[in-house]
């Protein structure tokens, strides 16, 4: 219960700050264009919160908090007084209703910039992008890449993160092939070619470095019992922190994954387990709960965490920057998450990636949730994925959307007339319908991997 309102208030947090950031873009713009603006409203709904400036523009903070909108003077929705015609909406120039249209996702851009760059003036800890694992069979292994070796060039991109990695891949989607340099422990540079050929991310939640083989490196995982789950069958069963697994039903185990692979294929078996508590041995019995995988196959649960050994120190980097290179580099950063936005979308489209990795509100909540406590830094680099994210999908030319009303703008401006009521009332019922149906079908998503 306590994950759910976490997730909840960290989910309206950042959705506040990143739909008052778009709002304002499309409020500042209007007020510079001499538009009257009667409302600017965070949520939709029944008001919570309201006021007034010295402009008697009304500021609502909404019940609903899924989204808000700027309300312009307008007369193609109410009716607009001889005298404050010239500060309607629809009275402005072709090119003055565009900036206001687009200076929402922009805002969105340049908020992403911000934040980034202050993460990176606080400083980032990343994870060397060290290979620990690769999976036999797989376009990494044809690839001859090995354990222990690690990424510093995909391509032309220069790889210091996971982060780095999984973007430069994700980026090459459709591509034939890539070449990867790598460094060993020896700092002996190897150049592997990795086959792209009919590569798709078509699995739901596989992350692409998963799919082509590479497994990260993380430290080892001890048999030492860290953390008990409330109401699992390891506390139904006696498991104390600290209890040392040595065997099961008699025969010893060696590692952590060996341990898991026996747990998983023993749902609603009794097992016995023996472990070492101080200087003694206990026997305990111990039934794993069943659950049912992605594949609606029944797999053993457990519900403990075991020791893990500490991160290598020479695998861990914290980087600092002063403000003008932090400003440089989210430029820099903003820059490569919009066109990988933008070619998500295309692969998409194409079926490059599967439809099943689409997210909605509940994935956004879980990810914000995690975000906020693993600290500022994290919440920001969120905080900047998601804001792209809102600013590119803003700019689809969904009708409903900024980029449906700057397309019918934008025909109006090589037109030298605008597109007919008829059409736009057209164009927003079906980009109202595929609205809906991309929501619902993220909800979906959302709800099957929880």
């Amino acid at each position: 219960m306590f994950d759910f309102f976490w997730n909840l208030g960290s989910f309206i947090l950042a959705l506040g700050i990143l739909v008052t950031v778009h709002e304002y873009g499309h409020f500042w713009v209007a007020r510079k264009a001499g538009v009257k603006v009667l409302r600017f409203s965070i949520g939709f709904g029944k008001p919570l919160v309201k006021w007034y400036d010295k402009q008697q523009t009304e500021y609502v903070i909404a019940a609903i908090p899924l989204g808000g909108y700027v309300k312009m003077l307008d007369e193609r929705v109410d009716e607009v007084p001889p005298e404050q015609r010239h500060l309607s909406f629809n009275a402005k120039s072709v090119k003055a209703r565009i900036a206001i249209v687009a200076a929402g996702p922009i805002a969105n851009f340049l908020f992403a910039i911000f934040a980034l760059a202050v993460m990176y003036m606080v400083g980032v800890q990343s994870l060397k992008p060290v290979v620990g694992d690769v999976t036999q069979g797989s376009r990494a292994a044809s690839a001859n890449i090995e354990p222990n070796q690690q990424i510093i060039k995909i391509g032309e991109d220069d790889i210091n993160t996971w982060q780095d990695a999984t973007f430069s891949l994700m980026s090459r989607l459709g591509e034939q092939s890539v070449v990867i340099t790598l460094r060993d422990q020896n700092y002996q540079k190897h150049v592997r070619t990795l086959n792209l050929d009919g590569w798709k991310l078509d699995q739901q939640d596989v992350p692409p470095l998963t799919s082509i083989g590479i497994v990260p490196f993380r430290p080892k995982a001890l048999l030492e019992v860290a953390m008990i789950s409330k109401g699992s069958a390891a506390e139904a069963a006696g498991l104390q922190v600290t209890d040392k697994i040595i065997a099961v039903n008699g025969e010893n185990i060696s590692s952590w994954s060996e341990l898991v692979l026996l747990i998983q294929q023993s749902p609603n078996k009794s097992l016995q387990f023996s472990v070492q508590r101080q200087d003694s041995i206990k026997e305990l019995s111990v039934t794993p709960q069943s659950r049912t995988n992605d594949a609606g196959v029944a797999q053993g649960f457990l519900g403990v965490s075991p020791v893990v050994e500490p991160w290598p120190e020479n695998y861990i980097e914290t980087r600092h920057y002063g403000p003008v290179d932090s400003i440089v580099l989210g430029i820099q950063e903003t820059w490569r998450l919009i066109t990988l936005s933008f070619d998500m979308i295309g692969n998409l489209i194409t079926g490059q990636v599967s439809v099943k990795n689409l997210s909605g509100p509940v994935g956004i909540a879980v990810g914000a949730g995690t975000s906020v406590s693993y600290g500022l830094v994290a919440f920001l680099s969120f905080l900047a994925l998601i804001s792209v994210n809102l600013g590119v999908f803003n700019l689809l030319p969904l009708p409903v959307l900024d980029g449906g009303h700057l397309m019918y703008y934008i025909i109006e401006l090589f037109r030298k007339k605008p597109v007919s009521e008829k059409t736009q009332e057209f164009g927003f019922k079906v980009g109202a319908l595929l609205l809906l149906f991309l929501t619902c079908f993220a909800l979906f998503n959302d709800v099957s991997r929880l």
